[in-house]
């Protein structure tokens, strides 16, 4: 089955990225992405780091509203698909991302493609 895991982190992760803790936070995220991919458990071309909230852009209907889109203590940082055997081993893998100990990290069945 393949799950998406949403890695959602707090303002001051996203400051990381770009402090003198960038090279260790970065570190972490190649390295568990990277595990990912040895494992055979990732998707290709199915994942992404995202931009911090203040360039989000939210549509709703004719609305249109600039800046973080929602006023949480954490934001959307990034995602990826992986196909794994079963909810306990996409939970397992979600446990290791680097955001998990400070942010959270969402773990979503993918629907099915719609049968033609």
């Amino acid at each position: 089955m393949t799950y998406a895991l949403a890695f959602y982190e707090a303002p001051i992760d996203f400051a990381r990225r770009e402090s003198e803790e960038a090279p260790a936070y970065w570190g972490a995220w190649s390295a568990y992405i990277d595990e990912m991919a040895e494992a055979k458990v990732l998707v290709p071309g199915a994942g992404a780091g995202l931009q911090p909230p203040s360039t989000a852009t939210a549509v709703r209907g004719a609305q249109i509203q600039d800046g973080p889109v929602a006023d949480t203590r954490e934001q959307l940082a990034g995602l990826v698909l992986i196909t794994v055997a079963s909810l306990d081993e996409a939970i397992a893998w979600a446990q290791k991302a680097p955001v998990s100990a400070e942010g959270a990290v969402e773990v979503r069945p993918v629907l099915p493609p719609p049968s033609e």
